[in-house]
């Protein structure tokens, strides 16, 4: 069976909101929205150089996001800094040196505007084999690992008490959300990534109460609003990764009109980590 630039554009929508979905719950649930946005736009630089050089636009995107990351840990170690200056910091300088780059390099043969919002009409078997491969590694990950991941995610304290170590569960977590902006850049663009990642998510949450339903019904929210907004783009004629980006702001607000009609549910927001009180210390 013969696949068109479409039918390949739908196959690469239901696999890339399926895996942002599932990726982006453990975004939401613990708080590392402006992190991912960073790193989103830390792809951006990685993208022209790979362009530059003549190789692969993903493999520059990957080898960048895992530099970046470690300039964001070491930052957020500063004393009195934290995550969200490091992450701040390194979205400015991504896309500052994205553009930078772009504009030394004028006769680049590749958009460079495809990088910023993707371009999921033309993406071709090896960028959809590289999604459904990161799709494949994240639900093997949240099957396997899943538990561990929930647990220090809501409890760290618990956790680490349990004779467990946290820096391994949120290494996971950092892995596989920088895998999942890696292999979705080219489709969805450096700049409306961040869109699929948490919508599905946040949107998930407003409807169900427990995080393995959101575990369940994010990808499949992530993967409608994707078809959904390619179908849209074609019959419209507007750019698909504006679509898809309305579409799941559409379906978060719906979810969140929907979630106000609901009984109330617990919250799956992490749990507060209290400091050690004097009391706490002497075992009263």
């Amino acid at each position: 069976m013969e696949f068109g630039f479409f039918e390949r554009a739908l196959i690469e929508a239901v696999l890339a909101g399926g895996v942002a979905g599932l990726v982006g719950t453990f975004v939401v649930l613990r708080r590392r929205a402006f992190f991912t946005t960073a790193l989103t736009h830390a792809t951006f630089p990685g993208a022209v150089v790979a362009a530059v050089l003549g190789i692969s636009v993903v493999l520059g995107a990957a080898v960048f996001s895992v530099l970046l990351v470690a300039l964001m840990t070491l930052i957020s170690r500063v004393r009195e800094q934290g995550a969200q200056v490091a992450a701040g910091v390194v979205l400015t300088f991504g896309f500052a040196l994205g553009a930078l780059l772009q504009s030394a390099n004028p006769s680049l043969p590749i958009s460079v505007e495809s990088y910023l919002v993707g371009s999921i009409l033309t993406v071709g078997w090896g960028e959809i084999t590289l999604t459904a491969v990161m799709f494949a590694i994240a639900a093997l990950v949240i099957a396997t690992r899943g538990r561990h991941l929930v647990f220090s995610t809501v409890d760290e304290l618990g956790y680490r008490a349990a004779g467990y170590r946290p820096w391994v569960a949120e290494a996971t977590i950092v892995a596989l959300i920088a895998g999942t902006v890696v292999v979705i850049m080219p489709a969805i663009g450096a700049i409306l990534a961040i869109a699929l990642i948490v919508g599905p998510a946040v949107a998930a949450r407003q409807l169900v109460s427990s995080t393995n339903a959101v575990l369940l019904l994010a990808p499949v929210i992530g993967a409608a609003s994707a078809v959904i907004g390619v179908i849209a783009s074609r019959e419209w004629s507007i750019a698909p990764g504006g679509a898809i980006t309305v579409v799941v702001a559409i379906v978060v607000g719906l979810a969140v009109a929907i979630g106000r009609m609901l009984p109330s549910r617990p919250s799956l927001a992490p749990r507060p980590q209290p400091s050690p009180t004097p009391r706490t210390l002497v075992g009263s």
